[in-house]
């Protein structure tokens, strides 16, 4: 591990905050912090902390500490609180210290009422003296002390170099230890916490921050040397499905959370090893790397042996390893509640990460930005587990331990701050998803806490969104029937299924119905009927091995029931797609598969150009401002209104096989 510090950055963070009136010490302390938090390998998802002591204008003497939920690899002068030090260096001198009490004294001491709380590791920063100190859960670190004999270990690396202490819980606990230990040995440049991580310290930024990497470097160099080969597969394991898979894994882990999960497939080099270690069962099971992770990925993984190449077998392997897992949390839980000083409730018994014997791991979050941290958390677990296998067996903390911090109130707490959005954990698939209609729909169901997907012909469209609006999409061709498979497949693959498709996308072909053109005429079925038929018999495979239900909402326009003149080409498989919506309702209603469709007229939109505007309101004897407000309540329909009325059906969980008007008034198009 290399060294990132440079002056000239250095000066550049001094003079950038002296503007806003920053003080030095704090500039520098910004910049280390962000050092550290930019390396995956020392800090992630806004793990480790950082401290500062100093003065303030008044001579009062302050620390800094990262507060909650601040990231080190971007974090600012708000995220580094400042704390009166005196009244929490004298708490040393309590034997115990209830956790909401030293929450609620750290919140006393702060100088801004509006910060966050401060770290729980406020006062392992406040009872040593340095002024710079830094703490990391390094990869290395964690390889070297996850062993049976880690203390040993790290004894003999770093000599008297370090101070070492044996596993404390976080908070006054493990700050009175910390101290013990530096106080056996002042001139340790850090201490080493097994099983847990790295403080380093130093009269300067850099020097703290040198200190870290130097530490970490030795026991970096220490595991290259490692003679063992970890993670043997006893076998070759064929390569399954993952597709077919994974909403079977989605509907199960979404009823044993009692909410809607999404799944992401991950087989990278070190999680795939892992997979297909004969001794998975050992070392993916003995829990998490460092303590924090056991609040998003649980104490134990589910390990589901290898499944056969009868696809038809895999459900029922399946739910039967899901339901042992459940029973296995449960007596977990049952077994450990006692520890808790206060009533606990238990949380759900859902899997986070699901091996699948020599294919890789499911990863499982109540959204997309939980499943990408249990993703980093699954590949740093396999990488550092790997690394201490090289060198011993790994060992985590006891079950017991890992109760403790999945149940710690205070962990707790930063998880079930957010209300979740409604449609928070619902994969929302919409096609023509780059167009007016599709992105006002895309949105919408954005707002309401979805997960969306796009797919469209238009890759440069396509781009335009994912980069304005952060939506994911794929390019898709519909009426290429393998297309459209290759794309299912992935979402089933990087989201673990569907809830809700929009099947959106349409073509505009005129022509008098008598003289049209065969060619054209098959066209327009191919994009305004077959596209809907192919996706939602897609959807309906994924949805049916979920389980959990779900929607298929229809973009079918007026013209299925009020046809215009010389439109046929575009409304005749319009009707039929009406149709289509309707026998959906019927025949996946037992599956509570809800079918439902928009009736939109004029919408502005790649569909209905500006120059169709134009021929459409000549060939209804109106000039275009008639065309377009030509409805009861006088007012042109926008694509924002075809999007609320899909969300509106998304949620009307007692509503299938209806056509939800979206035209200002069009009596002539009213359904009867």
């Amino acid at each position: 591990m290399q060294s990132k510090w440079s002056d000239k950055e250095a000066k550049l963070f001094i003079n950038l905050y002296s503007k806003k009136n920053i003080l030095i010490d704090l500039a520098l302390r910004i910049y280390t912090s962000r050092l550290l938090g930019s390396n995956a390998k020392l800090v992630m998802h806004g793990g480790g902390n950082t401290s500062l002591k100093t003065k303030d204008k008044l001579n009062n003497e302050i620390i800094h500490v990262k507060g909650s939920g601040w990231d080190m690899a971007n974090i600012e002068p708000e995220g580094l609180p400042a704390m009166y030090l005196n009244p929490l260096q004298k708490l040393f001198k309590l034997k115990k210290l209830k956790d909401e009490d030293m929450v609620r004294i750290q919140r006393e001491q702060l100088k801004n009422i509006k910060s966050p709380n401060p770290s729980v590791e406020t006062l392992l920063h406040a009872f040593l003296p340095h002024k710079y100190i830094d703490h990391t859960h390094s990869n290395a670190i964690l390889s070297l002390t996850n062993q049976i004999n880690g203390h040993k270990l790290a004894k003999n690396i770093y000599g008297n170099r370090v101070g070492i202490v044996d596993y404390v819980m976080p908070g006054f606990d493990l700050a009175k230890a910390c101290e013990k230990i530096y106080s056996k040995n002042p001139k340790v440049i850090g201490l080493i916490l097994l099983k847990h991580g790295i403080f380093t310290f130093g009269n300067t930024a850099k020097e703290s921050y040198e200190r870290m990497i130097e530490l970490v470097s030795i026991a970096e160099q220490f595991l290259k040397r490692g003679n063992n080969t970890p993670f043997i597969a006893n076998k070759k394991f064929n390569k399954l499905n993952i597709s077919k898979i994974a909403p079977i894994i989605r509907g199960e882990a979404s009823k044993l959370a009692n909410k809607k999960m999404l799944i992401h497939f991950v087989n990278s080099k070190y999680v795939k090893k892992m997979s297909s270690g004969k001794d998975i069962h050992r070392y993916a099971t003995s829990g998490p790397v460092t303590p924090d992770h056991v609040i998003r990925i649980k104490p134990f993984p589910l390990i589901i042996n290898e499944l056969t190449l009868n696809t038809a077998k895999h459900k029922s392997i399946i739910l039967k390893n899901m339901e042992k897992y459940k029973n296995k949390y449960i007596s977990y839980f049952l077994k450990y509640k006692h520890r808790s000083k206060e009533k606990v409730k238990q949380l759900d018994a859902s899997p986070r990460i699901v091996f699948i014997k020599g294919q890789g791991a499911f990863v499982i979050g109540e959204t997309f930005k939980v499943v990408n941290i249990a993703k980093d958390l699954l590949e740093t677990t396999a990488q550092t587990i790997y690394d201490a296998e090289k060198i011993g067996n790994f060992k985590s903390i006891s079950m017991a331990d890992q109760f403790d911090i999945e149940y710690w109130s205070l962990e707790q707490a930063k998880l079930n701050s957010a209300k979740p959005k409604t449609l928070q954990g619902n994969i929302v698939l919409i096609t023509g998803g780059a167009g007016s209609i599709g992105l006002a729909t895309a949105l919408e169901f954005k707002e309401q806490g979805a997960e969306v997907i796009i797919i469209d012909n238009d890759q440069v469209a396509i781009e335009r969104v994912h980069s304005k609006f952060n939506i994911a999409g794929y390019y898709c061709d519909l009426a290429n029937t393998k297309n459209i498979e290759s794309v299912f497949n992935k979402i089933s693959k990087e989201y673990g299924g569907l809830d809700i498709l929009i099947s959106n996308a349409g073509i505009a072909k005129q022509g008098e119905i008598g003289l049209v053109d065969e060619k054209l005429f098959k066209e327009s079925f191919e994009i305004n009927f077959w596209a809907h038929q192919r996706v939602s018999k897609l959807a309906i495979d994924i949805m049916s091995k979920q389980n959990t239900g779900g929607v298929l909402l229809f973009n079918i326009s007026k013209q299925a029931i009020n046809p215009g003149k010389n439109f046929g080409p575009y409304g005749i498989p319009k009707s039929a797609t009406l149709s289509l919506m309707r026998q959906y309702a019927i025949d996946y209603a037992s599956i509570k598969v809800r079918s439902n469709a928009i009736n939109a007229d004029r919408i502005r939109s790649g569909l209905l150009t500006n120059n169709m505007i134009t021929e459409r309101s000549k060939a209804r004897g109106v000039n275009e401002e008639e065309y377009m407000s030509g409805n009861l309540l006088g007012l042109e329909v926008r694509a924002i209104d075809v999007a609320k009325a899909f969300v509106s059906l998304a949620l009307a969980e007692r509503t299938t096989g209806v056509i939800m008007t979206v035209d200002g008034g069009n009596i002539a198009a009213a359904p009867r």
